[in-house]
């Protein structure tokens, strides 16, 4: 099955790990987006990667506006969509061109919404995240899946605020950001390194959060006897500007700059805990995610630090492991007290939590293929997630009062 795979950034290494599942699930994929990098790929994964253009982190404007001018020329991306079924787009902007695209080229293929964070400017009272949302609900009505790596996106934002469920008639996909293992491997928990002071603490991924930054170099300089930090990742220097300042001036924090999906046992395996903590949208999509470095810290090992009255929390405690604050400011005290007796159980309780929990594997790849294609097989898993939201809700969820203008 063609499928033509609409995406925000060909540099992300997330898009690879996707491509790599719809692959491995049936599809012949091709990736159309928009780059972040000075250059383009010539392909992903082995597949054809159409490059639309250079976009830049947090200037909105700037992205809207290549949004709308491959909207305007979508009609020479008539090619890339002839004989796909199936159309997926990865986030709103990329929805739009999609959705463009697909009108251009006289298309009846089904048509995939693919997201996986809320967006502030998506959640307030004011006329632009108004529009942006009235936006958003017109394509959706044109769509035939939703697809999201939260159940909370959901419950707290896509149900109240978009009326999805009610409103909008659209099927509903989870697919969580999981690691992916396309062949059965041996257990690949990463030994841990010597328990006791100086815990170390990595931060993996995408480093975005400027508090969780000050939070962890606060620690460390005070603490250097209790804490060492080791950041890998691609920062967001739109987002922590003095990045590589905060980073120098410490030697008990140290930045080993990007990392390949290879690296991971290794860097996991350096560490005692993972950061799992977000506040760059703090309330709003830090309180909804369920981040790629929660299921990979525990696949290797780590074991996670999350505040326990969010998703991720609420996640950690569901299957049982992981330490969970009420608030940061909780961290040094948690440390102080913790013995190499209790650590050890700590990692037990990450080595006890099912592989299935952490990891997609080929049969997840099949089931996704079949839920972007719209074939029976995909209904359970829909209807799964439906049914998840409902228990979440029943088990009184978020507090309506996180969601600005929300409805619940």
């Amino acid at each position: 099955m063609k499928l033509a795979y609409f995406v925000h950034d060909l540099t992300d290494p997330a898009i690879a790990r996707r491509v790599r599942m719809l692959k491995a699930g049936g599809a012949e994929p091709v990736v159309l987006g928009f780059r972040r990098e000075a250059t383009a790929p010539p392909s992903i994964e082995g597949v054809p990667a159409i490059d639309l253009g250079r976009t830049y982190d947090a200037r909105l404007l700037h992205r809207a506006a290549m949004a709308g001018l491959n909207a305007l020329g979508s009609a020479r991306l008539r090619s890339h969509l002839k004989g796909a079924p199936v159309i997926m787009a990865r986030t709103l902007e990329m929805l739009a061109v999609a959705q463009a695209a697909r009108r251009m080229a006289g298309s009846d293929a089904r048509l995939v919404y693919e997201c996986l964070d809320i967006h502030r400017l998506m959640l307030g009272d004011g006329a632009k995240s108004r529009a942006l949302r009235a936006v958003e609900r017109a394509l959706m009505a044109r769509a035939d899946l939703l697809m999201v790596s939260s159940p909370a996106f959901l419950e707290r934002y896509f149900a109240p605020m978009q009326g999805v469920g009610r409103d909008l008639d659209i099927a509903t996909y989870l697919i969580e950001n999981k690691l992916l293992e396309l062949e059965p491997a041996a257990e690949r928990l990463s030994p841990a390194p010597p328990p006791g002071p100086p815990w170390k603490i990595g931060w993996m991924g995408a480093i975005r959060c400027a508090r969780s930054l000050a939070i962890l170099t606060d620690l460390a300089a005070r603490r250097p006897d209790l804490v060492a930090v080791r950041i890998h990742g691609r920062p967001a220097y739109a987002e922590v500007a003095d990045f590589d300042a905060q980073v120098a001036a410490l030697p008990n924090l140290g930045f080993g700059g990007g990392y390949a999906a290879g690296d991971l046992p290794r860097l996991y395996g350096e560490v005692h805990f993972a950061w799992a903590i977000d506040f760059m949208e703090a309330g709003l999509n830090s309180a909804w995610l369920l981040p790629n470095r929660l299921y990979e810290a525990s696949r290797y090992g780590a074991v996670p630090i999350a505040l326990q009255d969010v998703q991720t929390g609420r996640y950690l405690a569901e299957h049982g492991f992981g330490l969970r604050l009420a608030s940061p400011a909780e961290l040094e005290a948690a440390l102080d007290r913790l013995t190499p007796a209790r650590y050890a159980a700590l990692r037990r309780e990450v080595a006890a939590v099912p592989r299935e929990a952490l990891v997609a594997d080929a049969d997840d790849c099949r089931r996704l293929v079949a839920a972007v294609a719209g074939r029976e097989a995909a209904v359970g898993a829909s209807c799964a997630t439906t049914a998840q939201s409902q228990k979440l809700a029943a088990q009184g969820g978020f507090p309506s009062e996180h969601i600005p203008g929300a409805a619940v």
